[in-house]
């Protein structure tokens, strides 16, 4: 038995090693100076394709709301989800005297949980000029011409993004494809959330704020205890104190609706305690 399992490990263990990240492909992002603000970060685009742990490639820096660009070739090494490379050389760029294109060195690890690509970064010409880089990943290609077709409109969404600790949009759709709504429920005659239900609320609040294009509706419901007329004011109140959560943190209220039943759509019966609790509720749907 011995035997068998020295041979198990001699000839299994050699073939485990750590999975390689997929590094191939474009990505964008930013440049941000040790000292300075993100706003004032310089674009950069990364063009990779690698070959046995080794890559090569491009890369493009852009000044926002300029036409001041330099396009450079890189070259580097990939293990696990971490990159290194530096730039060799600068293929192509925008002449001003107030502008000076370096070259840099960088490692740079991927996040799958983020989806961001990210680390520190040295400069190879200039002195003392390191920062940090965060990179996503993106489906548009790499501009080596002078003039970007591409425009720099993502700029603002990557701010906004890393602003309020989003992932990265590759992340952010995955969210939202495999989100599940779930009722939050209210306790009899009460329109105040319950706290174990804001863990959900937050994750909800968060997808919404990854998709600009994405609205949420609210639905208020109450069991059948009391009048039809206090219950529609009841199932409103239950819905309103949805919205103001949502809107205290950080959505538009261009970007909800609501909606109130009352006691005209249950999920479950009024005749036991249980059905009753069940009822009492606010529902969501993505609109």
């Amino acid at each position: 038995m011995k035997f068998y399992y020295l041979i198990f490990t001699i000839f299994f263990f050699p073939f485990i090693g750590v999975v390689q990240t997929n590094f191939n492909g474009n990505w964008e992002g930013i440049i941000i100076r040790a000292g300075y603000p993100i706003e004032k970060g310089t674009l950069l685009y990364l063009e990779l394709e690698a070959v046995n742990g080794f890559f090569s490639g491009y890369s493009r820096e852009e000044i926002v709301n300029t036409d001041k660009y330099a396009l450079k070739r890189i070259s580097g090494s990939a293990k696990g989800d971490i990159i290194t490379f530096k730039q060799v050389s600068i293929q192509k760029s925008s002449i001003s005297s107030r502008i000076k294109w370096c070259r840099f060195q960088a490692e740079l690890t991927f996040n799958k949980n983020t989806g961001y690509l990210e680390g520190n970064y040295e400069s190879i010409d200039c002195k003392r000029v390191i920062g940090k880089i965060i990179l996503y990943r993106t489906d548009v290609k790499l501009v080596k011409e002078n003039v970007s077709e591409k425009g720099q409109y993502w700029f603002n969404e990557f701010l906004y993004g890393i602003n309020e600790e989003l992932n990265a949009p590759e992340i952010r759709i995955t969210e939202r494809e495999e989100f599940v709504f779930q009722p939050v429920f209210f306790e009899f005659d009460e329109s105040d959330i319950r706290p174990e239900h804001l863990v959900f609320i937050d994750e909800m609040i968060k997808v919404i704020k990854g998709h600009s294009d994405l609205r949420v509706k609210v639905i208020g419901h109450t069991d059948s205890d009391g009048t039809d007329d206090y219950n529609i004011n009841l199932s409103k109140e239950r819905a309103e104190s949805i919205i103001q959560y949502f809107v205290h943190h950080g959505l538009q209220a261009d970007r909800l609706k609501f909606d109130f039943k009352g006691e005209k759509a249950p999920i479950d019966t009024n005749s036991t305690s249980q059905g009753k609790q069940r009822n009492r509720r606010v529902d969501f749907s993505f609109i």
